[in-house]
């Protein structure tokens, strides 16, 4: 007979392979078996065929509608934030024709300063949260920090996933952070769920990552934080959007698509625009369900719409 050491420990190992079976066998249907050659090539071809088609003005001032315009500087400051607030209030009055962005990004202590200042209806408040960009923190510090963003009037919470609970297969913990997160934003607060693709190891990894944050009730996912080397690639695009339709086809539920870090230009946004396009369809062509985490693409969009060289943001 064991003793009651060994009964506990049996019991907690057996647990845990339970929990890593409901995991292993959510990913057991979606084909998670991909070469990042092939991925590359499918892009290529995608783009090559389909991107030409959606360099027009419309398509532009989609793309402005959908920026998250962002601050994460370690600068930011109430005022600083308040006069970054300002210029979407007086974007609204000067550019009354064109569509307003989708959200203002900032730090969960601005989130106050945001809400006191902005004055244009329909542009949300998101804020970075649960210890961004590392992740690395008490799950206790992180649902405090989310509560608090909320309570203080963001309507969005950008998280990061746990990228070093991913890489060493602890599928449970992952989903048990984001699960928990996600309630401490309520039904009510999307979700962002940030893979950080550019730390795992290959487009396998970005699937399994991308099927893993819907399963535990991330509202949208969205590629980087834009702190690491390697942001946003058309590569992980396209394969984020292939695992959210799969996904979509399997439980019916929508989810959105942000990429962010690295978009530098308009044809990299059209880039982003076109894949969502092809693989997803209209459906999430509109500015809930399709985001772009960017602010120097502000200006530049901007002055393409109006046909010169504009600096507002």
């Amino acid at each position: 007979m064991g003793t009651i050491k060994e009964t506990v420990m049996n019991d907690m190992n057996k647990s845990r392979k339970a929990g890593e079976n409901k995991y292993e066998e959510t990913l057991s249907k979606y084909d998670c078996a991909l070469n990042d050659e092939q991925v590359a090539a499918e892009v290529k071809q995608l783009l090559d065929e389909k991107m030409a088609e959606n360099n027009n003005l419309e398509v532009k001032k989609f793309l402005f509608g959908s920026i998250e315009l962002t601050t994460l500087k370690n600068t930011d400051n109430d005022e600083s934030v308040m006069a970054f607030t300002e210029k979407v209030n007086r974007f609204d009055n000067d550019y009354p024709e064109l569509p307003h962005v989708a959200t203002i990004c900032v730090y969960p202590c601005f989130a106050a300063a945001v809400k006191n200042t902005l004055d244009v209806e329909g542009v949300n408040i998101a804020c970075v949260s649960g210890s961004f960009p590392s992740s690395q923190a008490l799950i206790e510090v992180k649902v405090a920090e989310t509560a608090l963003a909320v309570k203080d009037g963001a309507d969005e919470i950008d998280i990061v996933m746990p990228v070093g609970k991913f890489l060493c297969g602890d599928y449970e913990g992952v989903c048990d952070d984001i699960s928990e997160l996600k309630e401490a934003c309520g039904e009510d607060v999307a979700m962002k769920v940030i893979l950080e693709t550019g730390c795992l190891r290959n487009t396998a990894d970005i699937k399994k990552a991308s099927i893993l944050s819907m399963y535990a009730g991330a509202d949208y996912i969205k590629t980087s934080t834009g702190k690491e080397k390697v942001s946003a690639t058309p590569e992980a695009a396209y394969v984020m959007c292939k695992a959210m339709k799969e996904y979509y086809d399997q439980t019916g539920r929508q989810v959105g698509f942000k990429p962010a870090g690295g978009i530098n230009t308009v044809d990299d946004a059209l880039a982003y625009y076109t894949i969502v396009k092809e693989v997803l369809g209209e459906k999430w062509l509109t500015n809930k369900w399709f985001r772009l985490g960017t602010s120097r693409l502000a200006n530049l969009l901007l002055s393409e719409i109006e046909g010169k060289e504009i600096k507002f943001f």
